[in-house]
This record gives structure tokens, C-alpha cells and sequence, in this order.
């Protein structure tokens, strides 16, 4: 394809959106929209009759605008109508001809590549198809037929299947989109996402032809729903008149029928356009007829969109309601704070909800009058973002039911793909509102909504670059710190608290280096001491903390040793799970491998090592290679190698230090081990010799050297 056929197809394919937008306004029941749109096709109209005046090859649409033909005449009514007339029918036959010549050309090399690509010619079929579109710019079928020639040309089938939709051409729509994915499967997100449009559409096609049914057979719902509306649309009535109408029309709608008669009887226009109503939202101290009418809306909105997504589709979309709805989430009056929370939370209950939310949510220019305070930011995006997390966010301090309410919007949120790449990208932005929660009062905020809150903090920083931004923030450390000291208090309590922000620790000790030495030092003593909780979930998680901050400062292993850790440990590995063993051996690992004191006591209270033996048949390699570095350490104590003389030590760890295994650190650890054992007591080296497993030991540091 050359660069000018090229040109001619992107213009094409842009010009295609416009014409799709255009076409869907033009189907719209809101006459002012209807009216908007045929002026606008007008215009374009005219604009390609004077291009076309420079190139006699260009075509139009089938209709066409006719201008008077030129005059030295001042106005239309000194025209002469019968020569107006007469020309403008000259003209219009003349452009028929043409199109009508132009048509039979583009027919012609239309078949001329079809037969060249049933031949598997593909550069003549291209050729082909490109001089008919010369011909005939608008003739769908050349583009299609081109696009099949040309494998990387899924742009056309994108375009096309926008086409389709937009004159509700469904099933072929469909199929254009499933033509991307044979020519191109990895495009499988975009054309899922494209497909959904085509089905929500149908159905609100469907929904829209029974409601048409239902009024013309004169339903009462449906026949009063209509009148409301035309009552609604009365204007400079008092704030009261609109609020009453809303509430019984609220009232009305219970089935689909209604919802849908109420979207295309312009019913959201009627009710966001209204100036009356509008005062009423914008008003910083409002008057108790100006909330009625507020909480009405909502109410009216939250009724309409129920499950309906063609509704919640129209309602987010619009740039005026999508700022109001991100506004009213901040509200100094609670009763509409209440109720634009509960709209929000509604829409997030679906995938095209929350996808609506995330997509067309304007949190970028939320009036002062009606936010609460929030730290300045770097654009107003993030700005946008950290308001409505503050929002949600202020819900804390509230009944229970509201502080789940809002973060269970929050938790639906972050479950979508989109929500966390953004929330990548932003984070610095949005770290300082994260960080209030972290300061926040255990005993004056919702137990489980705080919960809720640090999961989420728990589940994103999972992602390490997130983790990276997170743990760069000295303050959002010690708003970690802080909100443990408080929780501390009452173990019992606030157990729930202390469990989930054990998590988020865990996640953020991944990264490496840590906020800073002192700071780990601080995690570490907090875990030390919850080690005597008697619950098993916060014992694990303090332990799992503990296995990832205690290397970082010979300090805390002291105190560590002083405050029991290792009795503490072993206990772990003689009742607790697997996921506990695999903290306590690498915490022994740690302690063993700094202090000789620590050595002792491991074999002091692990008998003949028994239990550290065990470990080294496990499927785990993690605590397997932790087993036989501990086992390695406690070997320095005198007479321990000759007590397990009567073992198959040897022939384990041998086994161990030759295995093919995932992590290199179970053979290194395994051989080290070997090493120890045979220094301590001679009389291992001989069996060792006998295994021959010197020269496995050999293979096995040549393999581990190479990899």
C-alpha cells in the first residue's frame, strides 16, 4: 500500500468515529440532541461539496447540500425561484450522474480484486480495491475487502464494528470484531471490551422497542412516568414543586419498562438541566428544601439505574453529572453524602460499572465549596483521586454501616485493572491520604471499614513498584508504626486491625533496603512482642514480619534472643503450620547464624536435632535450605556432630547438595552443612568419601558456579 492510499484510509477511519457519534445523535429521542446533530451533518456536508469542487473524484454521502448558485443578488427574496429551482435540479442530476459512473468503476475493480485474491494475488487485489476507492471514497465493502489482503490492518475491523454498531447492524458488528481477534489474539481485552458495547446496546435497543409497546398500549406506569417527566419539565417552579414530582416519580418506577422510559424521554436531562435544581446542588449552606430536593435526585437516580446499564451508562457519561457525583460524595449535608455514596457503590457492583466509574468519574474540578481538606498534589488528576479517597475515606468516622458501605465502593475499585495502573502511576500523589488512614483513631473509627481500608493498602503493595513507592515514604513507615503502637493498647480488641496491618507489613519488609535501620528495628520490636499473643493468626503474621526484618540490624537479634525468640521458634515447629515453620526456621537461620549463644539453645531444645532433620524432607525448598543452613550453624557446637553419628545426616544433606532444585540456596546451604559436618567429626568425611560424594560435591559447586 502505498503512502497515499495509506493517508486516504487513516483519514478514513477517523472520520468514521465522527460520522458514528454523529449517526447515533441523530437516532436520539431528545430533539435538542437530534437537531444538534443534523446541523453539524450539514456543515460536514457542505465542507466535502467544496472539497469536492477541487477534485471531481471525490464522493459524499447519499445526501447533499445544494448552495444558490452565485449571484451579485442581495438576497434570497430577490432570487429568481424558477432559475433557483432549475439549477439546483441541474445540479443534483449532474452529481447523480456522477456518482452513478463512479459506482459502476469502483463495481468493476471491486470484482477485478476479488478475482485477483481468489488467486492469492494479494498485491494486485490491493491495488484493485485502492483504485476503486479512488472511484468511490465511501464504498464500505473496498476498505473491508482491502483490510482481508493486509493482516496487520485490524484498525479497519475496529472502525467498521463502530459503524455497525452505531446503525445497529448487531450481528455484524460482532463479526468485525471477532475478525480482529483471527487476525491478531492478542488484542482479546479490546475486543471483549467492544463486543460488551454491542451487547449492552442491543439489549438497550430491546428494552427501548417494549417500552415504545408498552406506552402505546397505555400502561398506567408507563403512561404517567411520560406525564411526570413533562411535568418535571416545567420551569422556575419552587425547589419543593420538583422535589415532590421526583419522589412519586421514584415511586412509579419499579420495573425496566419504567427505567427505560424514563432515559429516553429525556428524563436525566430534564432533572441535571433544570436550573432550579441545579442552585440546589451548588449551594454551600443549603436549606432544608434545597437537601429535600438533593436526596431526591439521588434517590430518583439510584431507582432508574438499578440495574439497568444502559442508564447508568447515560447518567456517568455526562461530564456535569460525573463532577456533581464526585462532588456530593464530600457534601458537608450527611443525608447526601449518605446518598451519593450509596449511587456510587450501586454502579460498582457490576464489571461496566465500576468500569463507567473509573473512566468518566471527572474528579478533577470539584467545587471548595463542598470537599474536604486534602494536601496539594502535582496535577489535578491526582488531586481529583486523593478527594475522592479522602471522601470515602472520611466515612471512617462514621456508623459502621457507612464506613463499609465506603470502602466496600473502595474495595470494588481496586478489584479493576484499570483503578490499579492508575493507582501506580499516581501513587506519590495519593500516598499522603493512605497515610491519614494509617493516623487514624482505632477507637473512634469503624473497626472492620479500617480493616478494609489496610487490606487494600496490603493487597496493592503486593505489586513492587507500588511497594517501592510506599516504603520511600518516611511518614507512611510511621503512620505503619503509630497505628500499631495504638493497637497495641488492647491486643484483644483491636485484633482484627492488628492482623490486617501484619499483612501490609509483610508485603512492605519485601523491599529492600528498608524505610530505614531504625525503623526496622522498631517493626521488629513491636512483632517481638506480639509473639506473646495468644492468637494463632497474629502469631504467624509477627513471626513472618519478624523473619524479614531481623537481618537487618545485629541489635534487634539481641534483643531478640534476650526476649525468647528462640524457644519461641522452636515451639513454632512442633505445633505450627507450614507457613509458621517456614518463618520460625528462618528466623533460627538468622539468630544461629549471628550468635553462638543461639546455637546452643537451638540444640539444647531441639534434641539430637530431630526436629531440624525433619525440616529436610520437606517438599518446601524455602525451609529447606533454611533447615540446613540452621542445621550448618549448630554444628559449631563441640560434640553435637558426633551425636548423630548413628543418622543418615550425611546421605540426606549428600542428596540435598545434588538435587536438581529450583533454588540454588538448598544446595549451597546443604554442602556448607556437609562441610561443617565432616570438619566437626571426621569420621562423616569417611562415609562421605565411601558415597563418593566428594565428586558430587565437586559437580555440584561447578553447577551451581555455572548457573
Amino acid at each position: 500500500m502505498d503512502a497515499d492510499q495509506e493517508k486516504d484510509l487513516q483519514k478514513f477511519l477517523k472520520n468514521v468515529d465522527e460520522i458514528t457519534n454523529l449517526i447515533q445523535e441523530m437516532n436520539s429521542d431528545d430533539p435538542v440532541v437530534q437537531q444538534k446533530a443534523v446541523l453539524e451533518t450539514e456543515k460536514r456536508l457542505l465542507l466535502v461539496e467544496e472539497d469536492q469542487e477541487e477534485d471531481d473524484c471525490r464522493t459524499t454521502l447519499n445526501k447533499t447540500m445544494i448552495s444558490p448558485p452565485q449571484t451579485t443578488m442581495k438576497s434570497t427574496e430577490e432570487i429568481d425561484s424558477e432559475a433557483f429551482l432549475a439549477s439546483v435540479e441541474k445540479d443534483a442530476k449532474e452529481r447523480a450522474k456522477r456518482r452513478r459512473e463512479n459506482k459502476v468503476l469502483a463495481d468493476a475493480l471491486k470484482e477485478k480484486g476479488n478475482e485477483a485474491f481468489a488467486k492469492g494475488d494479494y498485491e494486485t487485489a490491493i491495488l484493485r480495491y485502492s483504485e476503486g476507492l479512488e472511484k468511490l471514497k465511501d464504498m464500505k465493502v473496498l476498505y473491508t475487502n482491502r483490510a482481508q489482503c493486509d493482516e496487520k490492518c485490524t484498525k479497519a475491523y475496529f472502525h467498521m464494528g463502530k459503524a455497525n454498531l452505531a446503525l445497529k447492524n448487531y450481528s455484524v458488528s460482532r463479526e468485525c470484531y471477532k475478525k480482529i481477534l483471527e487476525i491478531n489474539p492478542k488484542l482479546q481485552t479490546q475486543v471483549k471490551d467492544y463486543l460488551n458495547q454491542v451487547d449492552l446496546q442491543e439489549k438497550a435497543d430491546h428494552q427501548e422497542k417494549e417500552a415504545h409497546k408498552l406506552l402505546d398500549s397505555g400502561k398506567n406506569t408507563a403512561v404517567t412516568t411520560k406525564n411526570l417527566l413533562e411535568t418535571l419539565s416545567k420551569p422556575d417552579q419552587i425547589p419543593l414543586f420538583y422535589a415532590g414530582g421526583i419522589e412519586i416519580l421514584t415511586e412509579i418506577i419499579k420495573e425496566c419498562t419504567e427505567q427505560t422510559l424514563f432515559r429516553i424521554h429525556n428524563g436525566f436531562s430534564i432533572i441535571s438541566d433544570n436550573e432550579v435544581i441545579r442552585r440546589c446542588f451548588s449551594t454551600a449552606g443549603k436549606d432544608a428544601a434545597e437537601e429535600t430536593v438533593c436526596v431526591s435526585v439521588l434517590k430518583l437516580w439510584q431507582t432508574v439505574c438499578s440495574g439497568n446499564e444502559e442508564n447508568q451508562r447515560v447518567l456517568v457519561m455526562d461530564r456535569d453529572r460525573a463532577r456533581l457525583l464526585a462532588a456530593l460524595l464530600s457534601s458537608r449535608v450527611l443525608a447526601i453524602r449518605q446518598q451519593s455514596l450509596a449511587l456510587l457503590l450501586q454502579l460498582a457492583q457490576t464489571e461496566s460499572g465500576r468500569s463507567l466509574i473509573i473512566s468518566h468519574l471527572d474528579l478533577t474540578r470539584l467545587p471548595c465549596w463542598d470537599v474536604v481538606s486534602w494536601r496539594t498534589a502535582t496535577s489535578e488528576v491526582i488531586m481529583g483521586f486523593c478527594r475522592l479517597l479522602e471522601a470515602l475515606v472520611s466515612f471512617l468516622d462514621f456508623s459502621d454501616k457507612e464506613a463499609d458501605t465506603a470502602m466496600g465502593l473502595f474495595t470494588d475499585l481496586a478489584l479493576e485493572e484499570r483503578f490499579q495502573v492508575w493507582y501506580q502511576a499516581n501513587l506519590p500523589g495519593v500516598l499522603p491520604a493512605l497515610t491519614g488512614v494509617l493516623k487514624r483513631d482505632p477507637k473512634v473509627s469503624s473497626s472492620s471499614a479500617l480493616c478494609q481500608c489496610i487490606a487494600i493498602m496490603g493487597n496493592l503493595s503486593a505489586e513492587p513498584a507500588t511497594r517501592r513507592h510506599m516504603t520511600a515514604c518516611e511518614e507512611f513507615g510511621d503512620g505503619c508504626l503509630s497505628l500499631m503502637a495504638r493497637c497495641e493498647e488492647d491486643v484483644d480488641l483491636f485484633r482484627e486491625v492488628i492482623y490486617t496491618l501484619l499483612g501490609l507489613l509483610m508485603n512492605l519488609c519485601l523491599q529492600s533496603p528498608f524505610v530505614s535501620e531504625v525503623w526496622a528495628v522498631e517493626v521488629s520490636r513491636r512483632c517481638l512482642s506480639l509473639l506473646n499473643s495468644q492468637d494463632g493468626g497474629i502469631l504467624t503474621r509477627a513471626a513472618g514480619v519478624l523473619s524479614r526484618t531481623l537481618s537487618s540490624s545485629l541489635k534487634i537479634v539481641e534483643e531478640a534472643l534476650r526476649a525468647g525468640v528462640i524457644k519461641k521458634m522452636i515451639k513454632f515447629l512442633k505445633t505450627g503450620g507450614e507457613t509458621a515453620s517456614r518463618y520460625a526456621v528462618k528466623i533460627l537461620a538468622i539468630c544461629t547464624n549471628s550468635y553462638h549463644e543461639a546455637r546452643e539453645e537451638v540444640v539444647r531444645l531441639d534434641n539430637k536435632l530431630s526436629i531440624m532433620m525433619k525440616l529436610l524432607s520437606s517438599e518446601d525448598e524455602v525451609l529447606v535450605g533454611n533447615a540446613a543452613l540452621c542445621l550448618g550453624n549448630c554444628m559449631e557446637v563441640p560434640n553435637v556432630a558426633s551425636s548423630l553419628l548413628k543418622t543418615d545426616l550425611v546421605q540426606v544433606l549428600l542428596r540435598l547438595a545434588g538435587s536438581d532444585t529450583q533454588k540454588t540456596a538448598v544446595q549451597v546451604n546443604a554442602g556448607i552443612a556437609l562441610g561443617k559436618l565432616c570438619t566437626a567429626e571426621p569420621r562423616f568425611a569417611a562415609q562421605l568419601r565411601k558415597l563418593h560424594g566428594l565428586e558430587i560435591l565437586s559437580s555440584t559447586v561447578k553447577y551451581i558456579s555455572d548457573s
